[in-house]
């Protein structure tokens, strides 16, 4: 009841202060009425145009932006064709991992894979570069923190897919598979540490807590169950950085000024009183900065400020433990661009018309006339995505994975051995009886 009265109230007030002229929608759940702050807008053109506020109100789209697409880790997408509606439900979509075999002696690193899906843009006062990007990446997560092999935190790149289009003053416009200029944010946000629940959120089965800035909120928490959400707004506090280690240092470089960093994980299955990685079911995040640290050569003059962009959802695959030694050849490991197929997940929305028009017309280039004598890359030549239902009993995406690429697991291993002596003694008494005989 409370907080249906929450929206209530939040819906009045978009109402009135639009004093007429604009009315702002809510973005909330569809059971519980609370709103869902850091939402995803997409307008008609498949652009990424903004976040919903910390209390779910709407205020980036414009009537020329509709019908908009919606979307929030954790839920299903909706769209929406009109700027009439006062509220926005959103229901839950909730992911199971496949269950993870623990044995005493290998629980030593967790070996995360993971889809990883942006949209990116790069922009001066006259040009602009819109990227779509999807990857399949992997981590490598220490369960002992005593273990001498620390593994990798943030995604490896497996393979990946890119579809660039450049646009000038003039509204001219091409496309490419590949750019000179690397200006996206998502490969500096990772698998997250270890993080304890709120008092207020323990001992009951649904709740919110909100951590509160000096502002505005730094993280609202949600639990529903054994399912958390939370949402950060990393800009508001430098105790928020903890959750982004490795991009703190872009914070005091004089080259490089944000303007917005939200950022939204899922949890599920989570016992005790803490956050695992191994409780993660994805995140997406939004950042929006003046710079990007360094001069993009060959796009902007060195007086003309540049804008960066990035909007990326990562869905978490498959998790599996493996002994540190398993772990240590999987990062030596060179994978080669045909060996990893790109398997997309059951739970991510489909891809909208103009993003699908892009890839069709990137994968429209003569490859052959423009590399002349070089053999065509084929991962251009089609999306080749795969939807996979991970969900599926006794299937294991990284198991599988391994077999591919020769890298097998511990258990794997000793399957193969045992099952091979089985098959050697059953010889051996087979050719004993025809000995006999």
């Amino acid at each position: 009841m409370l907080r249906l009265l929450i929206v209530s109230i939040v819906l009045a007030t978009t109402v009135i202060n639009a004093g007429g002229k604009s009315r702002y929608a809510v973005i909330a759940d569809s059971l519980t009425h609370a709103p869902l702050p850091g939402a995803s807008i997409f307008n008609s053109n498949g652009t990424f145009i903004g976040i919903s506020r910390q209390n779910g109100v709407v205020d980036c789209a414009s009537a020329a932006d509709y019908p908009l697409t919606i979307r929030y880790i954790g839920y299903h997408e909706r769209s929406v064709t009109t700027s009439s509606n006062d509220t926005i439900f959103l229901h839950e979509n909730t992911s199971e991992l496949p269950e993870i075999i623990v044995e005493a002696k290998q629980k030593k690193m967790l070996h995360i894979l993971a889809y990883e899906r942006e949209y990116s843009t790069l922009s001066s006062y006259t040009d602009t570069v819109t990227m779509f990007r999807e990857k399949m990446v992997d981590f490598m997560i220490p369960e002992d923190k005593k273990t001498n092999f620390k593994g990798w935190r943030y995604p490896r790149v497996l393979n990946s897919r890119s579809y660039y289009q450049f646009t000038n003053s003039d509204g001219l416009d091409s496309v490419s598979d590949r750019c000179d200029n690397h200006f996206t944010w998502s490969d500096w946000v990772g698998i997250f540490p270890t993080v304890e629940i709120p008092r207020r959120l323990t001992g009951i089965e649904s709740g919110t807590d909100t951590v509160n800035g000096r502002y505005s909120p730094v993280e609202i928490w949600s639990r529903n169950g054994d399912r958390f959400s939370i949402n950060i707004n990393v800009l508001e506090d430098t105790t928020s950085r903890k959750w982004v280690p490795n991009i703190s240092s872009f914070f005091d470089n004089s080259k490089t000024d944000f303007e917005r960093f939200q950022l939204h994980i899922n949890y599920n299955n989570v016992i005790g009183k803490d956050l695992l990685p191994v409780d993660l079911t994805g995140y997406s995040f939004n950042i929006e900065s003046r710079g990007r640290g360094r001069g993009m050569f060959r796009f902007n003059r060195h007086d003309q400020p540049f804008f960066v962009t990035t909007y990326t959802e990562v869905y978490i695959l498959d998790q599996e433990y493996i002994p540190v030694k398993e772990a240590k050849k999987w990062a030596k490991r060179k994978f080669a661009s045909d060996e990893i197929e790109i398997f997309e997940p059951m739970e991510a929305p489909d891809l909208q018309p103009p993003i699908l028009a892009l890839i069709d017309r990137v994968n429209g280039i003569d490859t052959d006339r423009i590399r002349l004598s070089f053999q065509p890359d084929h991962r251009f030549i089609s999306r080749n995505v795969s939807k996979h239902n991970f969900n599926n009993i006794g299937y294991r995406a990284l198991s599988i994975l391994k077999q591919l690429t020769g890298i097998s697991s511990y258990k794997s291993r000793k399957n193969l051995n045992r099952n091979w002596n089985d098959f050697r003694i059953r010889q051996m008494r087979r050719n004993n009886r025809k000995d006999k005989e």
